[in-house]
């Protein structure tokens, strides 16, 4: 882990899976589908290399451009994943995966545009609560936690069970000044066995709420402790009034 991974940016967590909604051009080329499942099994080379297989077979296919950008996205080729969902879109406007794939690539750079892609989506299919995820983290991102809690909120309605949407609401209710509540919600989810960025989260919250003691033994498992200590440090400074950017070290 990189002294700057504890970022908010990198924080906030996607659906893993994506957009549950099926592009109207959906590939049946068997490539296509063993690159998903290369995907789903955390093998974003060999789906890259199935995806390859699929667009020789079938050029300018959206499905097989999608899970390539997925791919590409995967391995950190985060330009080259870019291209490749906007020319699935030019293909087919209506392959909705591609403008998650989109949305996801764009959020790091312009969390504008990323959160257009993801309003695209949900004007097809409202309750989706990927889109409303990932819409929320746009929306954090440009420090509009408010309006992010609400989607968020969203994302839990049509799908009480979503983590990622719980961790995220928790972070920004942390974010927006409200960093004990945010403990509250982080603290069940960042049990034995949950992912690493969920208790770094529940850190930050912690660190947020006035207790970086605690907070840097939350870390202790995830870096040295120079660099915990750096992090909690960072996360003390991020908390902002309710409607505003957080303040992030650097930037």
């Amino acid at each position: 882990m990189t002294p700057r991974a504890w970022l908010p940016p990198l924080l906030l967590v996607f659906v893993v899976g994506g957009c549950a909604v099926t592009p109207r051009s959906a590939s049946r080329d068997p490539d296509v589908a063993v690159a998903r499942a290369a995907l789903a099994a955390g093998d974003a080379a060999g789906a890259l290399h199935a995806s390859a297989q699929a667009l020789a077979v079938h050029p300018g296919d959206p499905a097989a451009l999608t899970v390539q950008g997925e791919a590409l996205a995967a391995l950190g080729q985060r330009d080259r994943a870019e291209a490749s969902f906007r020319q699935a879109l030019t293909a087919d406007p209506a392959a909705l995966p591609a403008r998650i794939g989109l949305g996801r690539v764009l959020l790091r750079t312009d969390p504008k545009s990323a959160a257009a892609q993801f309003r695209a989506v949900l004007a097809v299919q409202p309750v989706d609560a990927a889109a409303l995820n990932d819409l929320g983290i746009a929306r954090d991102l440009r420090g509009q936690h408010l309006a992010a809690q609400n989607a968020y909120r969203a994302a839990l309605a049509a799908t009480p069970d979503l983590r990622a949407a719980q961790v995220n609401l928790g972070l920004s209710l942390a974010l927006s000044g409200h960093a004990a509540e945010g403990v509250r919600m982080l603290r069940p989810l960042a049990t034995t066995g949950a992912a690493p960025r969920v208790r770094q989260d529940l850190a930050a919250a912690t660190a947020m709420a006035g207790h970086p003691a605690a907070a840097a033994a939350l870390l202790a498992a995830e870096m040295p402790a120079d660099q915990a200590a750096a992090a909690v440090r960072g996360y003390a400074a991020l908390v902002g009034p309710a409607d505003s950017p957080a303040r992030l070290p650097g930037g």
